[in-house]
């Protein structure tokens, strides 16, 4: 089974940096010289194939155009720094940064008595069903108490339920069905399928947005 599903489905380990060659520890030495070891290392092994060398550039216009694809972001490093377990010493994560407008189609309940704790986010297929793609939390003290008031007149009497999860209870899962009337536009990082992995941020209410306009290709693209 495991020489089958290596053939049907191959992995690759993808390399960016090294630590290590045999009992030379590289810790110390500047990322540059540590990638040049990386890159003699990997173009002298005689079969490769299982191993990629993760691209990198020295030109931040060309690494840019990394962050309008599919990748989650780039990874940015001093040339002369070295490595330091567990810390994020000379490098940055830049995350790639998508917005989209999305209906509020419900609220989870807020750990603290007549509070909203995140929003639940919808948007409409290309057969003009509402889906929910994910929700977002965040909210400020004050704004949790006020949308308790505010989304009252939605409320359906209904509740929805999200997909299961080890870390949360049933209970925990189920949300206010809210009718889909407001909109607001969030920003996000990765999505899984058509679903925001991650809680999105909340950018801003958008009152001036029609609900029928929160289309599902925002999320997909």
């Amino acid at each position: 089974r495991i020489a089958r599903l290596a053939r049907e489905l191959p992995a690759a380990f993808a390399a960016f940096d090294v630590v290590a060659v045999d009992d030379d520890v590289l810790m110390d030495r500047p990322f540059a010289d540590r990638r040049l070891t990386l890159e003699a290392l990997i173009a002298a092994w005689a079969d490769a194939r299982s191993v990629t060398l993760v691209p990198q550039v020295d030109d931040p216009d060309r690494a840019a155009q990394w962050l309008t694809g599919r990748f989650e972001g780039v990874v940015a490093k001093e040339g002369d720094a070295p490595y330091r377990p567990g810390q994020r010493k000379g490098a940055v994560k830049v995350k790639r940064l998508r917005t989209a407008d999305c209906v509020v189609v419900g609220y989870r309940p807020g750990k603290e008595p007549d509070t909203v704790g995140s929003l639940m986010l919808g948007v409409y297929d290309a057969g003009g069903d509402l889906r929910v793609v994910g929700h977002t939390s965040g909210l400020k003290a004050a704004e949790k108490r006020a949308l308790v008031d505010e989304l009252a007149p939605l409320a359906t009497g209904r509740s929805g339920q999200a997909d299961p999860s080890r870390w949360r209870n049933e209970e925990d899962l189920q949300w206010v069905e809210l009718r889909p009337e407001r909109v607001v536009e969030i920003a996000f990082d990765q999505v899984s399928g058509t679903r925001i992995r991650h809680g999105a941020k909340l950018v801003r209410w958008r009152d001036d947005k029609p609900p029928g306009e929160c289309t599902l290709d925002q999320i997909e693209g």
